[in-house]
């Protein structure tokens, strides 16, 4: 059982409690259940919220020394930086060998602990400046919804922190489980693009309409040799206005879009099936075990057998 804890602190924000707390804390029906779940403070007791009430807490910062994760869910004002005993914990639990992450302005909670020196980082778009004024020695990205260097992890502004944390949910389980915690939360197992998309609103006059009936249809065709071409038709539209319209509505390309289905798609086969890694290739449109190859090197770092072997190890 792995072990979650997040740190909580007043003024706390209570969505980005639950972004942890929905994917890490929740018993599903019909999935294992991988993770235990608990929250801490500096000062056990009644800790008060953004929304107007409080959260009785019952544990300290000992909570961080038993954790395999730590989770800094927002660290609210960011003018304050935390005290020598939460600075010490969390340096601790990381030097220990717990994996430490933040959501949206608890990044600056892990910079002040030392623990993102030298490496990049995100936070919310709209805290860039001031993070990135405050600590020159970090390698601020405001643009992507999550950093991750495996022992150390940022995500950008609240909703990215569930996009951080079914992302090591997918490293930690595989993709098959984390598939399966995204569909019970109603949400994609993984979003393409970064913040810029939603750092400032697109001209009304920029946006011809959802792109979800596409993205099904397209989704349901793997296994056809889809090209941009195939998408801007079905979209009634030329491949120069829908590439227009992905970096509007999802922040990346058709092409980017499109290989990252079919990636996702090869995940989830490798890991439930013992088709043969060609097979797999064709059945995702990647047409050749060369090709998935390939493909997997460029975008996991790893092989599509490695993969299979580290995630059909058991049961899921």
């Amino acid at each position: 059982m792995h072990r979650v804890a997040a740190l909580v602190h007043a003024p706390q924000s209570t969505f980005e409690l639950a972004c942890a707390a929905e994917v890490f804390g929740i018993k599903r029906r019909g999935l294992a259940t991988r993770y235990a779940f608990g929250v801490c403070a500096e000062q056990p007791g009644p800790v008060a919220t953004r929304a107007g009430y409080d959260l009785l807490v019952t544990e300290g910062l000992d909570a961080l020394g038993r954790a395999d994760t730590v989770v800094v869910p927002g660290w609210l004002p960011i003018g304050e930086p935390p005290s020598p005993a939460v600075v010490e914990a969390l340096r601790s639990a990381h030097q220990r060998g717990a994996r430490v992450i933040s959501i949206c302005s608890g990044a600056f909670a892990l910079a002040h602990a030392g623990l993102l020196d030298g490496r990049s980082a995100t936070t919310h778009w709209a805290l860039a400046s001031d993070f990135a004024a405050r600590f020159p020695a970090v390698r601020l990205d405001p643009d992507v919804l999550y950093v991750d260097h495996g022992d150390v992890a940022t995500s950008a502004g609240s909703g990215a922190g569930i996009d951080l944390c079914l992302h090591l949910v997918r490293v930690d389980q595989g993709a098959g489980y984390a598939a399966q915690v995204a569909r019970n939360m109603v949400m994609p197992p993984h979003r393409e693009g970064g913040q810029r998309q939603y750092a400032a609103p697109p001209h009304p006059a920029h946006i011809d309409g959802s792109l979800a009936p596409l993205l099904e249809w397209a989704t349901t065709r793997l296994d056809e040799p889809l090209a941009v071409e195939d998408l801007a038709a079905r979209a009634g539209c030329s491949a120069r206005t829908l590439a227009r319209r992905f970096v509007e509505q999802l922040g990346t390309s058709p092409g980017r879009w499109l290989l990252a289905q079919r990636i996702a798609a090869a995940r989830e086969l490798l890991e439930s099936s013992d088709l043969p890694v060609d097979t797999v290739a064709r059945r995702v449109g990647l047409s050749s075990a060369t090709n998935l190859r390939r493909r997997f090197l460029g975008t996991l770092g790893t092989t599509p057998g490695a993969y299979r072997r580290a995630f059909r190890s058991g049961p899921r």
